[in-house]
């Protein structure tokens, strides 16, 4: 959609950071919830140590908890003085049932690994569908009540944070000017939509929960250490030596990260383009036998956005290998120590027990702080990509819009020029009145600027020079909702969307009762297709119409601009796919719609503009001629007549 995008710097990094967080503000509690449940998610270590201790020492090994050579920390002594003057299978029954509590309320643990509640959608190996499933992402660092309580939160916050996000894109598609519209591309728009925003739930995890949570942890930790094992301080240096360590070993590859995720996104959606154009192409491909063609495209595609991924993957690869390497030496480091400690009977076979889980609980936390850049420079990827979209200027809405319930006379060109952003000119220096109570044909050759001059009704398209008048107002300081309330369009091609007749119909007036709906369709030469069909109303579509013929799709698309009874009514080529009778019949309704609103029609056939109460003749983006069908064939060698007169001549 955006081939001209550079990758982003640091500091533009930062800067899409602090706008997610600004999304923060809908959902602060359902977060601050999440970081307590976070927080006491990692509680467990700091007491099923103790257990394991007193079992390998006092119950395995017969030592006396009074001979014990380190002190249990305080929270743990009152069991401790409970139990001291008991056999070894009391003390053991003691430790069973401590730590059956603390499994039901947090999992199980071991020096190993923990308990987890995670879920996620199946995924593949590319971008797309592996992001795609942390919109429904969910997860808790313990088993037991606590983790099911935070799985569910997180489960909602994760849901509710991409609705949010994805819901937010979308309105700003839907806002975006028909001229930037016109030159982006399907596939890569749904790829933003569906596989970039997730994205903002794990830089919420990432960017917010791991700063606050992780070192709390480190902190805990460090101050369990000390309570027991202050008297052996290379044991705290370690762990506070290998914090910043995790940052200063993984930060030089942030960067290359960041843009390898970056072209990773880039030809995924580069690849969800080349199906939805084949797709919605798929006639055209199949009658020019350029089936292979399109094979070979998407394959190309497709394995460049593989490829891309792979590349990433193995960054990640290598990221994690240096972040763990350096952990897992001071972790041999401590270990080779305390070992010299036991044999020297300072420090008991549980203590070595208690002193490893301890420190890789506090490694794993250290490594989620020191990854914490590196893993939002893959999130940051996606949500540059969605905050491109949300950037580019919407259609133009005036700061305090004039509201209007409808239009009373109509409109007034003065001097109305547009160039496109190529500078493509389209339109120059049109002068025009359109009035209530007109029926009002533009014609001219194909590429005159008649379409965009329509367009510039319900401001799809904004001139580049000149003023537009509504009721006597600038065009520009109207609501822009209030002017398209107003102003019905029926497109060149039929624009319809799988549902039903009736779905179709309500999408420009969704209270439509189905006598309106039988008016509207009577007079747009609809009636008699809708009611041969076994269904009626409720008859399905398919996608884009498929069930219905070009005419039928156009006689459908009048019908829905018809129910609207809006009082400016904008007709491109509504006759082009229909069959004489029902255009004549159109014409007529054209005609009787025209008494008490503007109509404003874009054809080529006679039958259709004849009657217009006025004719602007547009070639090369200028008003050449206008008046009614007399006088314009009345002027010799003119433009229009010229028009006419060879339109009869290709008829005869």
């Amino acid at each position: 959609m955006m081939n001209a995008e550079r990758p982003l710097t640091n500091r533009q990094t930062l800067r899409l950071l602090l706008r997610v967080f600004g999304y923060l503000r809908t959902l602060k509690g359902a977060v601050a919830a999440k970081a307590v449940f976070a927080f006491l998610s990692h509680l467990p270590v700091l007491l099923v140590v103790w257990p394991v201790k007193v079992l390998a020492d006092q119950v395995i090994q017969g030592i006396s908890l009074a001979d014990s050579p380190t002190r249990y920390p305080f929270f743990f002594e009152p069991i401790i003085a409970a139990v001291q003057d008991e056999g070894p299978m009391t003390v053991a029954m003691a430790m069973l049932g401590f730590t059956m509590v603390t499994l039901l309320i947090f999992g199980a643990w071991s020096s190993v690994g923990r308990d987890m509640a995670i879920e996620r959608l199946s995924q593949g190996n590319d971008a797309a569908t592996r992001t795609e499933y942390q919109a429904n992402y969910a997860y808790s660092y313990c088993g037991g009540i606590l983790g099911w309580l935070e799985f569910r939160l997180t489960l909602r916050l994760s849901q509710a944070f991409n609705h949010l996000f994805r819901s937010h894109l979308f309105e700003r598609l839907r806002r975006l000017p028909m001229t930037t519209l016109d030159n982006q591309r399907i596939g890569d728009a749904i790829y933003r939509v569906m596989y970039d925003t997730p994205m903002i739930s794990e830089v919420v995890y990432q960017g917010v929960l791991v700063p606050l949570v992780a070192p709390l942890e480190i902190a805990m930790i460090l101050w369990v250490l000390s309570l027991s094992y202050g008297h052996f301080p290379v044991i705290l240096y370690v762990v506070l030596a290998w914090v910043p360590l995790a940052f200063l070993v993984t930060l030089p590859l942030a960067g290359r990260i960041r843009r390898q995720a970056e072209a990773a996104r880039e030809t995924g959606a580069l690849t969800t383009t080349t199906m939805e154009e084949a797709s919605t192409n798929l006639l055209a491909v199949q009658s020019l036998g350029a089936q292979g063609l399109e094979r070979d495209r998407f394959d190309k595609d497709s394995w460049s956005s593989f490829g891309e991924y792979l590349n990433w993957r193995l960054l990640s690869i290598l990221v994690n290998t240096i972040s763990w390497s350096g952990g897992i030496g001071l972790g041999l480091f401590v270990y080779f120590e305390l070992t010299d400690l036991v044999f020297l009977g300072e420090l008991t076979v549980g203590d070595i027990g208690a002193i490893s889980a301890l420190y890789i609980t506090a490694l794993f936390a250290s490594a989620r702080l020191g990854r914490m850049w590196i893993e939002l420079q893959t999130n940051v990827a996606g949500l540059k990509r969605v905050f491109a979209i949300i950037d580019m200027p919407g259609d133009h809405q005036p700061d305090e819009p004039r509201h209007i319930e409808t239009i009373e006379r109509g409109f007034v060109f003065e001097d109305v020029s547009f160039r496109y952003p190529d500078g493509t000119e389209a339109l120059s220096n049109v002068n025009l009145s359109a009035e209530r109570g007109q029926m009002i044909a533009l014609v001219g050759p194909a590429g005159a600027g008649k379409t965009t001059l329509a367009y510039m009704l319900p401001r799809f398209v904004l001139p580049s020079g000149g003023r537009i008048l509504l009721d006597g107002e600038d065009l520009m300081s109207i609501d822009l909702d209030d002017l398209r309330d107003n102003v019905s369009f029926v497109f060149q091609e039929p624009v319809l969307i799988d549902d039903t007749i009736a779905g179709n119909i309500r999408m420009a007036k969704p209270d439509a009762t189905e006598d309106e709906m039988r008016e509207a369709a009577r007079k747009g030469g609809a009636l008699e297709f809708i009611d041969r069909n076994p269904l009626g109303f409720d008859a399905p579509l398919g996608r884009n119409g498929a069930r219905l013929s070009l005419g039928q799709k156009q006689r459908l698309s009048i019908t829905r601009a018809l129910v609207r009874n809006s009082p400016v009514l904008v007709l491109d080529e509504p006759t082009a796919a229909l069959d004489p009778q029902t255009e004549f019949e159109l014409a007529q309704t054209v005609q009787e719609l025209s008494k008490d609103r503007l109509v404003l029609v874009i054809a080529h056939r006679l039958s259709t503009i004849r009657h217009a109460d006025q004719i602007v003749f547009i070639d090369d983006g200028r008003v050449r001629e206008q008046g009614t069908h007399a006088e314009l064939m009345a002027i010799d060698g003119g433009a229009y007549r010229r028009f006419v007169e060879l339109q009869a001549g290709e008829a005869a």
